[in-house]
């Protein structure tokens, strides 16, 4: 089994190096396949200048053989080119936006299913806000104000990301919404990575990482390990 990364957005404006790097040494190193799945930005046609970002980004830190896939809609991540590059990458990176498009995208995909493989063969898998926001069991849905079925890679989660932005605002519609769940908010440009002790989650960058159970917050800082149950 791999790993999980996720960041709660502004993950190219310089302050992630230290958690996309242990990624990266996690995945295998600065030589291994790293794709970026732009999907996420799509509905607003940024696919393209959002993916670049990332691929400069992991360049800078480093990496070799990075590439963004042509990963935009529903039909694309059913391209057998596309569930081929993903089935084969040691690091998948899933970019922030629109995260019903990108849930819509991948939820039942081959493409999501290649990345399933990859992950169960030991490949690292990231997202950052929307791309975040997905991976887990339920996400909210802002526009709608709705809680949505994730990709569940994360049981019983929920994800808040710009939490010291706008994130925060969440807590209350989402504590109703989801009850049962434990809602996760997460600072910009900051991130949690489940590479600790016994597999504990561990804060990474700047800001922190706020756990939300019940009507009890907990917050951690950069190097504190936590549970989620």
């Amino acid at each position: 089994m791999g790993y999980i990364l996720l960041e709660g957005g502004a993950e190219f404006g310089g302050q992630m190096k230290e958690p996309d790097r242990r990624a990266l040494s996690l995945a295998g190193g600065f030589n291994v396949r790293l794709s970026i799945v732009p999907a996420a930005a799509a509905p607003d046609n940024n696919q393209q200048r959002a993916g670049q970002n990332g691929v400069r980004w992991f360049q800078n830190l480093g990496a070799t053989n990075v590439t963004t896939l042509p990963l935009i809609d529903r039909a694309s991540a059913n391209n057998p080119a596309v569930v081929h590059a993903l089935r084969g990458s040691r690091l998948i990176y899933l970019l922030g936006g629109f995260p019903r498009h990108l849930g819509d995208s991948l939820i039942g995909s081959a493409g999501w299913k290649a990345m399933l493989n990859a992950y169960q063969a030991g490949a690292v898998i990231a997202g950052s806000s929307a791309g975040a926001m997905v991976l887990c069991e339920f996400y909210y849905e802002p526009t709608t104000g709705k809680a949505l079925q994730g990709l569940g890679l994360i049981p019983k989660i929920c994800i808040l990301p710009h939490h010291n932005t706008f994130g925060e605002t969440w807590v209350s519609p989402l504590a109703k919404l989801l009850p049962g769940a434990v809602l996760v908010g997460i600072d910009e440009e900051t991130g949690m990575l489940n590479d600790g002790p016994q597999g504990k989650w561990q804060v990474y960058g700047p800001g922190t990482v706020s756990l939300y159970k019940g009507n009890e917050k907990v917050c951690y800082r950069s190097g504190q390990p936590f549970g989620l149950t």
